[in-house]
C-alpha cells in the first residue's frame, strides 16, 4: 500500500491532499474542529518531543522525512509539515479491506504486515498486467486507496520492483530484466542488507547490486563470512527459492511506548503505572483478534542511558486478558532494578497458543497493579 497510514488519513482530511504530512503525533496533534466548519491543524514545526515519525506523504518524503525519523530532526527539514495523530483502529480496519480485495484473486497469500502482502499467483489464470491492473482495481474500489504492485518471478525481486514505480506502481519483472533494472540499484534496496553490511560493502567498492553480482566470492567470505556471503552472491543474481507462506503462527504479540520526556519512577507513577496498563489492555485485545493466549509475558524496558532490559514469566496456564497480563508484568518489574529513568516500555506475550473447544479463552481475573509494585 502507498504511504498506508498517511492515505488512509487523507481519507478522512482530503484538503490536506498534496501538502506535506508526517503522522506520528500525539492527542495534542488532533486537528481543531472551527466555528465555520474548517479544521486547524497542528504544524510540525510546535511539536516538543522525541517521538518518531510513523509515516509521511510522499510531499513530507521530498524534504527528507521519513518513517522512523525522529520528530524534532523532521520538524528541522519540514516545519510547515502537518502533524496528524496515529488511529490504529483505523489502519487496521483498512487493511483488512485491501486483504479481502486480494483475497477475491487467490488464497495463496503471505501476510506480512498491516500494508503488504505477498501473492502467489502461479494458478491465477490471466496475463501478468492484465492481473495486476484488476488487484489495483479491487484495493481501490474496496479502499479508495492506491497500491503499488510488483510481479515477478521471485519474492526477491518482488520485493525490490513493488518500490520502483511507487505510488500507484505496476511493475513486470523477469529474469532478463536483472542487468537493466536490479543491478543498477544500491544494495541496500535488497531486504536483508542492513546499514552494516551497506556499509561494509561500499567500503571494498560495492554499491550497486551489480557490484556484488561481480564480486569474487573469496572477498565476500573473507569480509561477511561463508553463510552470508553465499547468501549476497545468489540475490545479486536474482535468485530465491523462498515460497509463499500461507499461513504462520506468530510466535509473539508486543506493544511498547516511548515517553516524551525520561520517567522517574516514583514521581511520574501516576504516568507509568496508566502507560503500563494499556500496553497489557492492547496487548490482550491482539491477542483476542487473533484467537491466541500465552503461556509467557515479558516487559522491556529501555532507560534513559539507552540500556535495554527484558524479563519474563512462564505461566502454570496461558492467559489472554488484560488483568492476567498486567498481573505477570507486574511480577516481571519487581525482578528490574529501576534506579534510572525511562524512556521506553513495553510488554510482549509469546508461547502462545491457539483458542479451541479444548484450550478456551482464559476466564478474565480482576485486579490492579501499580506499576513499580
Amino acid at each position: 500500500m502507498d504511504a498506508f497510514y498517511a492515505s488512509v488519513e487523507l481519507l478522512r482530511y482530503p484538503e490536506l491532499r498534496g501538502q506535506a504530512v508526517v503522522i506520528g503525533g500525539g492527542r495534542n496533534a488532533a486537528p481543531e474542529l472551527l466555528a465555520n466548519g474548517t479544521r486547524r491543524f497542528a504544524r510540525l514545526r510546535d511539536y516538543v518531543g522525541r517521538g518518531v515519525v510513523t509515516t509521511s506523504t510522499y510531499e513530507a518524503r521530498a524534504f527528507g522525512v521519513f518513517s522512523a525519523m525522529g520528530m524534532m530532526k523532521a520538524a528541522q527539514l519540514a516545519p510547515e509539515a502537518i502533524l496528524l495523530p496515529t488511529d490504529f483502529d483505523s489502519y487496521r480496519r483498512y487493511s483488512r479491506l485491501f486483504k479481502d480485495a486480494v483475497h477475491t484473486f487467490t488464497d495463496q497469500i503471505e501476510d506480512r504486515g498491516i500494508d503488504e502482502i505477498y501473492i502467489d499467483l502461479t494458478e491465477v489464470e490471466g496475463e501478468s498486467r492484465e492481473l495486476g491492473e484488476r488487484i489495483k482495481r479491487a484495493v481501490n474500489q474496496a479502499t479508495g486507496l492506491t497500491c503499488s504492485i510488483a510481479i515477478a518471478p521471485n519474492k526477491l525481486l518482488a520485493k525490490i520492483g513493488s518500490e520502483l514505480d511507487k505510488p500507484d506502481g505496476l511493475t513486470i519483472l523477469t529474469s532478463a530484466d536483472l542487468e537493466t533494472r536490479i543491478w543498477p540499484l544500491a544494495a541496500k534496496k535488497v531486504n536483508g542488507i542492513g546499514p552494516r553490511a551497506s556499509e561494509r560493502l561500499a567500503s571494498l567498492g560495492m554499491n550497486t547490486i551489480g557490484d556484488v553480482a561481480a564480486a569474487d566470492l573469496g572477498v565476500l567470505q573473507e569480509n561477511f563470512g561463508q553463510k552470508y556471503a553465499a547468501w549476497l552472491a545468489r540475490i545479486a543474481q536474482g535468485h530465491d527459492e523462498r515460497a509463499v507462506v500461507v499461513s504462520s503462527e506468530p510466535k509473539s504479540m508486543s506493544r511498547e511506548t516511548t515517553f516524551e520526556r525520561d520517567m522517574h519512577v516514583r514521581r511520574d507513577r501516576e504516568t507509568l503505572t496508566p502507560a503500563l496498563s494499556q500496553l497489557c489492555e492492547r496487548v490482550a485485545q491482539d491477542l483476542e483478534r487473533k484467537g491466541y493466549s500465552a503461556r509467557t509475558v515479558g516487559i522491556k524496558i529501555k532507560f534513559a542511558d539507552f540500556k535495554i532490559v527484558t524479563r519474563d514469566l512462564s505461566l502454570p496456564h496461558a492467559v489472554s486478558t488484560a488483568q492476567e497480563i498486567r498481573r505477570a508484568a507486574g511480577e516481571c518489574l519487581k525482578r528490574v532494578d529501576l534506579d534510572r529513568r525511562i524512556r521506553l516500555i513495553g510488554v510482549r506475550a509469546s508461547a502462545l497458543e491457539r483458542f479451541s473447544a479444548d484450550n478456551p479463552a482464559p476466564r478474565q481475573v480482576q485486579g490492579e497493579l501499580p506499576f513499580g509494585s
